[in-house]
Formats: C-alpha cells, structure tokens, sequence
C-alpha cells in the first residue's frame, strides 16, 4: 500500500513509522530484524530503509603508485525491503539516490522494486562521499534530486529507456525529502522552498523532513510550504539524541541546530547513560506537541538501534 493511502486510512490520526540502515558488510540479515521485532507492537504501516552508496580509498602499490580501490560497506536496499515484506507484511520504502548510479542502473533497480511489489521510493540527491567533500554525480547518473524523481515519474508512465513503445507502468508513490532548516547548499530558504515545489509540482506525493529539535521550525517549514501551495503531506523526522557528542555530531553532519534548553540539559549531563534520558525526553515532549497538532505521521531516525525509540513510542503509542 502507498505511504498516502496509510495515511489517508488513518483519518486523522499520528501514525508510527521509522528508519533504519543496512547492516555492515558482513553482518546478517538478523540484525536487521533485531532491530524491528521490538518495534512491531506499535505497527508501524511503512519501514524506510537508506541506501548507502560505495566508497573508495587509495592503496599504494609496489611501484609507488596510488590504486583507487572500491570500498561497499553495506549491502543492498532491494533485498532488505524484500526481506522485511516477506517477515513482517508492512511496507517497505526504500531510499533512491542519485549518486553511485547511471540511469541504466537506476532503472534495473526501479524494475526490481516494481516486481517485488514495493508501492514506495523516497528520492534523494544523495550526500557526497568522504573522500570527495561535495557531492559528485555518475557521468551516466542524475546531478539532482528532481531529475531522479522524473525518471521514476516516467517508469510510472510506461516510459522506459532504450523502449520505442510504452510499457507496463509502475505505480510508486515517490517522497522527497524536506529540510525545516533548509538545506545547507542552497542559498536561503526561500530558494530551497522553490526547488521544493518544483518537485510537488512535477508529481511527488509526500514530504519527509531532515532531523529537528525546535518543534516551531517544523511548523514554521510547514507554514511556508502551504503558503507556496505545497498541499502533500510533510512528515516530522525525529532523532533521539543518546550520546554527549551528538552535541557537536548533530549540529555539523546535518546542519540543525539544538535549542539552548536542550544544550543545557546536555551540558549537566556527566556520561552518555545520562545524556541518553534527556535525549529521551526530549523526543517525547517534541513528539507529544507534533501529535497535538495532528502531524500525519511521527518518523524516528533509529540509526538501526530500536531501544531508545521504543521507549519513546511506549510513551506516545
């Protein structure tokens, strides 16, 4: 089922849904479940599953020269979704992006996701790799989010590369991602509200935001959306803060800033343990305010580790 029809069935109320991440190469498929079973009895109608993109790092040779060598540390989204459909019968949404792809392979995946029947893609341009510092596109691939949206918009067509005649559409529900601080490459927030409409203008049927701690930065970002005539759903994205260095991590990765009281609380804090409850309360006070306001959907950020938000949503759910 698409992400807006759980939400359209759940008339009105907050729905529960998270994120978690692949595991390392080399783990099992276990881990992934170890992360979802505790999580299950607030039935979550959709799991997002990133995708993490390969790496590379240069070895010297015994002549002297550097060899790039490809690095992959996680393994494949298509399988994962497949795998949590397959035990849990929710829905799986799994992460698109551009970089690390040509078009052709971003195709072949599309057409492997169809033929699982996964409804959901959230699109996204992608985060540059370490060793590059900005993000760098495949020479074959899409530079921007809204060009990955249209090629899935096309497949939803029928449209498929290299084809000369119309085939079989698929039907995703396509989200894009929404920054409540904007992003931190566009120039202002205006200018990112553009580019934002851009993509609900050309068809994409919901919003997910990046990690907030400022309840009113959320609705101040839905404000101006509904003022610039973005009508789609705009989903909360919550991160529970559970170390003492999320502190300085947070603020400089994803470019959000935390509140004074929330730095305070942080600062009388003596360990990560201590850290960890005021990260939890936190979230569940920011949560309680968001399903006040009759959010459509609370979205944890888990990072994979599902204890912290369960004691979260045992609060709320």
């Amino acid at each position: 089922m698409k992400v807006i029809e759980h939400i359209k069935n759940a008339k009105g109320k907050t729905l529960f849904s998270f994120e978690i991440l692949p595991p390392v190469k080399g783990e099992s498929v276990q881990n992934i479940f170890d992360a979802i079973d505790p999580l299950m009895e607030f039935k979550p109608p959709f799991i997002d599953v990133t995708y993490h993109r390969e790496e590379y790092m240069y070895k010297k040779r015994e002549n002297g020269l550097l060899e790039r060598v490809t690095t992959r540390k996680r393994p494949g989204t298509v399988g994962i979704c497949a795998a949590i459909m397959n035990k849990y019968h929710v829905d799986a949404v799994p992460h698109i992006i551009c970089g690390g792809f040509n078009k052709e392979e971003t195709e072949n995946a599309l057409i492997d996701l169809d033929f699982l029947g996964i409804d959901n893609v959230l699109v996204l341009r992608g985060d540059a790799i370490k060793s590059e510092g900005r993000f760098v596109p495949d020479p074959a691939g899409h530079s921007y989010a809204s060009e990955l949206l249209q090629q899935v918009l096309e497949l939803n067509e029928g449209r498929y590369m290299h084809e000369e005649v119309k085939r079989n559409p698929t039907n995703f529900c396509i989200g894009v991602a929404g920054y409540p601080e904007k992003h931190f490459e566009a120039p202002s927030l205006k200018s990112d509200l553009k580019y934002l409409k851009k993509k609900i203008d050309m068809g994409a049927d919901y919003i997910v935001t990046q990690m907030f701690f400022d309840n009113k930065k959320y609705f101040d970002f839905v404000d101006r959306c509904r003022q610039n005539g973005i009508d789609v759903p705009i989903i909360p994205g919550i991160k529970p803060i559970t170390t003492l260095n999320h502190m300085n991590i947070l603020p400089s990765i994803f470019h959000v800033d935390l509140p004074d009281d929330l730095v305070d609380e942080l600062d009388k804090c003596k360990d990560n343990a201590q850290a960890r409850e005021v990260g939890i309360a936190w979230a569940i006070q920011q949560s309680k305010e968001l399903m006040e306001a009759g959010v459509p959907v609370l979205h944890y950020y888990t990072m994979s580790k599902s204890q912290v938000v369960k004691r979260i949503a045992e609060a709320l759910f």
